[in-house]
């Protein structure tokens, strides 16, 4: 009897083992954003079998509002709301955190609320579950940091950077005017400079290559350094 139940508990512990071929990881409670943006909340796969696994991941529920769309992303590749499916493959070991999901925020400040499933193709039976929540916030009223006869520039935002942009509003008064924005490491060492543009009025920052951190963004009118500010990133 002693050894039926041994064998019995054997068996349900390697059924369980290789059930646990992947898990969902770092998944933040809330990705916020503000009106008008789009909210990408990155979905990291971790195979933790020794096989390679492909995966699909299925959009079985949604709490959104009427403005809003829901969609998934690759980096800046988004696809249509319409498709609630997408496939990955996750090789032995590997965390695989390419996948986002994405939320287009709407017109109307609130909390909302995306369910998925995700299960491998071999072995659909083992499924995680998990949801993902979108705050959207009202944009905040703009703050100058700088102003002079050459240009005014806006706040950074959002500030902490949780998705893979952050902006600054602008406006440039000529061409004439040399300006640019750039990003310095805490090391001093820059990582970014984005030349501003009379033609344009609000300028994108890309973090998606950057490490969480603090980093600090500097105007430069004529070469010379007229404003620091101080950005947050978070992964």
């Amino acid at each position: 009897m002693r050894k039926f139940l041994l064998l019995t508990t054997c068996v349900l512990l390697v059924r369980f083992a290789a059930g646990q071929s992947f898990e969902v990881v770092a998944l933040q409670e809330t990705y916020r954003g503000l009106i008008g943006e789009t909210i990408k909340a990155p979905i990291r796969f971790k195979n933790t079998s020794d096989k390679p696994i492909t995966l699909i991941i299925r959009k079985i529920d949604s709490q959104i509002g009427s403005t809003q769309k829901n969609f998934f992303c690759v980096g800046e590749n988004c696809l249509e709301q319409k498709v609630e499916d997408y496939i990955i493959k996750v090789e032995p070991g590997q965390t695989l955190g390419s996948l986002q999901v994405a939320l287009e925020a709407g017109l109307v400040p609130g909390i909302s609320s995306v369910h998925y499933l995700a299960f491998s193709r071999s072995n659909p039976s083992h499924t995680v579950e998990f949801r993902v929540n979108f705050a959207v916030d009202e944009k905040p009223e703009k703050q100058d940091l700088y102003s002079s006869h050459f240009i005014t520039i806006h706040d950074v935002y959002p500030n902490p950077v949780t998705d893979n942009n952050a902006y600054i509003e602008y406006s440039l008064v000529s061409e004439q005017v040399k300006a640019k924005i750039i990003m310095h490491n805490l090391l001093g060492n820059p990582v970014g400079n984005y030349p501003l543009s009379s033609a344009e009025n609000r300028l994108r920052l890309r973090t998606d290559e950057l490490s969480a951190g603090i980093y600090f963004i500097t105007l430069y009118l004529e070469n010379e350094s007229v404003m620091t500010r101080k950005l947050i990133v978070k992964k």
